[in-house]
């Protein structure tokens, strides 16, 4: 029997912090295989609209469902922003990219030789598995990510969710990121959701657009719709 394609539907949605809301009455779909960028002005909501998505905020109306393949709860892969991360103990790359099995084996049971093997293939599906050894602070920010998309793809997630992945980077490791998020969408039919500010990164990789408004509105469609220059005006106009 066919699985549903449909992973996370959102109905009416109005989310926000408190009682403020940030984005209102937003409808959407994401299906297995979508490859998703978020894009807007700062402060629009991008990074609320994915902590909704993983239930660290709670939708102030309309409803949100999430559709697992596996039954139970959808799983869910996070990259935070990088800046919002800092490991004061010396962890290694596998150290770090271990802490995605957690949700798997339990937060203070020891990883066993089988999970160390997954997220080893995992380090080796980013091109970290040379460094598995080293201190995950001495690596370069580039390095750092595709650890962090390692520890995401240890939790065996359904969906990748990344909050500017390739921020603060040069432009040879952000092609680099957006390469490798690229090659896991088409080679694993990996379901992922991006948020960038960069138009350029948009317009190269992503299959659909999500463009959240100044007035808190979700235009979300096929690039050819929402890329116009119409559209981006209407988008960033002040409110």
């Amino acid at each position: 029997m066919a699985m549903a394609a449909e992973l996370l539907k959102a109905d009416n949605l109005t989310v926000g912090y408190g009682r403020r809301p940030v984005l209102h009455g937003i409808s959407f779909t994401i299906e297995r295989g979508d490859f998703l960028g978020v894009m807007g002005p700062n402060g629009s909501g991008k990074t609320t609209l994915l902590k909704t998505f993983l239930g660290l905020l709670k939708p102030l109306s309309g409803s949100i469902e999430k559709i697992s393949t596996e039954g139970g709860h959808l799983l869910f892969g996070y990259v935070p922003q990088r800046e919002s991360l800092d490991f004061h103990f010396p962890l290694t790359a596998l150290e770090v990219a271990l802490m995605g099995r957690f949700g798997r084996i339990g937060i203070f049971r020891r990883p066993q030789d089988e999970d160390i093997a997954y997220v080893m293939d995992c380090l080796r599906q980013t091109r970290m598995d040379s460094f598995a050894d080293k201190p995950y602070r001495a690596l370069s920010g580039g390095q750092k990510q595709r650890v962090l998309i390692s520890r995401a793809l240890a939790a065996e997630s359904e969906i990748l969710l990344l909050d500017e992945p390739t921020n603060g980077m040069d432009m040879v490791s952000e092609r680099a990121i957006m390469e490798l998020l690229s090659e896991l969408q088409r080679d694993k039919n990996a379901t992922i959701v991006f948020v960038t500010h960069l138009l350029s990164t948009i317009e190269r990789y992503a299959h659909r657009v999500a463009l959240i408004t100044t007035d808190g509105q979700l235009l979300i469609g096929e690039k050819s719709q929402i890329m116009t220059p119409e559209v981006m005006t209407k988008a960033y106009q002040p409110r």
